[in-house]
């Protein structure tokens, strides 16, 4: 009997609405303000002057911004796409709004009772949410979000999008719909489909034609094209992928994601994982991972971080998934556990800050992570303290030490550390570029520009090394690998203040006997 593989080059993109799908369009509430808020605005822009956004995708200077990157075409299938988008997103537009019209509405209230309130509340939100007051008299409306989902998540327009990878490059996710192409085929199901698990483990256990025939219903004039994402040569699965050394073996995989084996567990930290496609850059990739993988830690709730299309690839595979908590009820900040559930993983653990969790030979502890996050009052961000044969790591991700009295007494409570992971990305976006649409006013231009998307500059970074006393230093998470230009829309030269300040941190490092160096593509060492 012929079997056939899932070649490692496939890509499946998961699909909401048409664009492509993260964290934020999985909560009704977060779904229907950026599906108002930004990708209407941006389509009915793209239809008005489709040569305009042509031009705005050359510019450097542009790159990220709200532009449309189909080269000035397709303005019908545009045309068609906002008006399914107000036809099938009708309820989720108008949750949207009655959030916001109601938060204006009680800002107007300065301290007397909310109790009168309830009964002015739109009928979409009645039963669904609590009316608050934080200690300086502001009043919110409290989403109580397992209520929110159960009335208004529909799974019904996500789809998997399968082609082949040729190459790094794609459009910017958050501004360019996914408008079908006869190179992909489209699996209209819910991300929670525990079919896709079989579809991805065909990657490492072959299957027959009839059974990958039988897997979905696939149109007839896509058929082909779908088995052609298949072929009895069995991928290069790397050998050592799984690791029965007993040191640790750390893996940089790009970005924000490392992979910490042992012989007895496996942890991979904010998985963006590339594909094995021709470049000048090396890399791991898909077939260099485990067969199992224990732990997936995940830092904080942004695109970079919390990547659906490579979560799902490696659904199978995941045993646990830790996640920081959120501040419940409010509305910039859902509850990622009740995500990553609505995408079909069974064991999510939250972790607060110094709260442990214990794991072979080890510990996981969750650590403060201030910045990065518009000063918006977000919990769902939390670094890592991780312990495993005796060895300390701290994995930072983006965060900024605003305030070097809090690393202080973090370093008191934990001791000082072996190895330290921490993002530089210090010249982020303003707050509008992630958060706008879930903004109730608009927010004058030189507040936007003043609270920014930003991890630690050189000064603020090398202050964190001294207080861990660590014995090395790598700076990672600022998007530089090609295979991330369609999550961040990053583009660097030499004289990018990113690359400056983290190569003066290194710099230093070394000029203090201190082991340092700025991750790129892929790196491995045992310690």
């Amino acid at each position: 009997m012929q079997l056939f593989y899932l070649k490692p080059t496939i890509i499946a993109e998961p699909l909401i609405w048409g664009w492509y799908a993260w964290s934020y369009l999985i909560p009704p509430t977060t779904a229907g303000c950026y599906l108002s808020d930004r990708y209407l605005k941006i389509m009915q822009s793209y239809v008005q002057a489709p040569q305009i956004h042509a031009q705005a995708i050359n510019n450097p200077e542009l790159l990220g911004g709200p532009f449309i990157d189909l080269n000035g075409e397709k303005v019908d299938e545009i045309k068609k796409l906002i008006e399914d988008t107000q036809e099938q997103c009708k309820v989720l537009l108008g949750l949207s709004k009655s959030i916001k019209d109601f938060s204006r509405f009680l800002q107007s209230e300065d301290g007397n009772s909310l109790e009168n309130y309830y009964q002015k509340l739109p009928e979409n939100l009645q039963g669904l949410v609590e009316l608050v007051y934080d200690l300086n008299n502001n009043a919110s409306i409290k989403l109580i979000e397992p209520l929110l989902y159960k009335k208004y998540y529909t799974t019904t327009y996500q789809s998997i999008t399968l082609s082949e990878s040729l190459g790094d490059y794609r459009p910017f996710m958050l501004s360019t719909p996914n408008l079908k192409k006869n190179n992909q085929v489209t699996l209209n199901l819910p991300f929670n489909d525990k079919r896709l698990d079989l579809l991805f483990s065909m990657q490492n256990e072959p299957r027959s034609r009839k059974e990958i025939e039988n897997l979905f219903d696939i149109e007839d004039n896509y058929k082909n094209l779908f088995l052609s994402f298949f072929s009895e040569k069995k991928p290069n699965i790397n050998s050592d992928r799984n690791y029965n050394s007993d040191m640790v073996r750390i893996r940089y995989l790009g970005h924000a994601c490392v992979l910490i084996q042992t012989d007895k567990v496996s942890i991979l930290i904010d998985p963006v994982v590339s594909y094995n496609v021709p470049s000048q850059v090396p890399r791991f990739t898909i077939e260099d991972l485990p067969d199992v993988i224990d732990y997936v830690v995940l830092t904080h709730n942004h695109q970079d971080h919390v990547l659906f299309e490579t979560l799902l690839r490696l659904r199978y595979k995941i045993k646990n998934i830790v996640c920081p908590s959120n501040n419940q009820g409010f509305l910039a900040d859902p509850s990622l556990k009740l995500i990553l559930e609505k995408l079909g993983f069974e064991s999510v653990c939250q972790l607060n800050n110094f709260e442990s969790m214990p794991i072979p030979e080890g510990e996981i502890i969750g650590l403060p992570f201030l910045g990065e996050h518009s000063d918006l009052n977000i919990h769902s961000k939390i670094a890592h303290f991780i312990t495993l044969k005796g060895r300390k790591f701290v994995f930072a991700a983006d965060s900024n030490n605003l305030d070097h009295n809090l690393y202080i007494n973090i370093f008191k409570y934990i001791g000082p550390i072996d190895t330290l992971f921490l993002g530089m990305e210090c010249d982020g976006a303003p707050l509008t570029w992630l958060y706008g649409p879930l903004l109730t006013n608009p927010i004058k231009r030189s507040y936007d520009n003043s609270r920014t998307l930003s991890g630690s500059d050189f000064k603020n970074a090398w202050a964190i090394v001294k207080e861990s006393k660590c014995k090395e230093v790598y700076v990672y998470a600022m998007g530089l690998e090609p295979w991330l230009n369609y999550v961040m829309a990053l583009k660097y030269t030499p004289d990018s203040i990113q690359l400056i300040e983290s190569d003066l941190l290194v710099r230093k490092c070394h000029e203090s006997s201190i082991k340092a160096e700025r991750l790129y593509g892929k790196k491995e060492w045992v310690t």
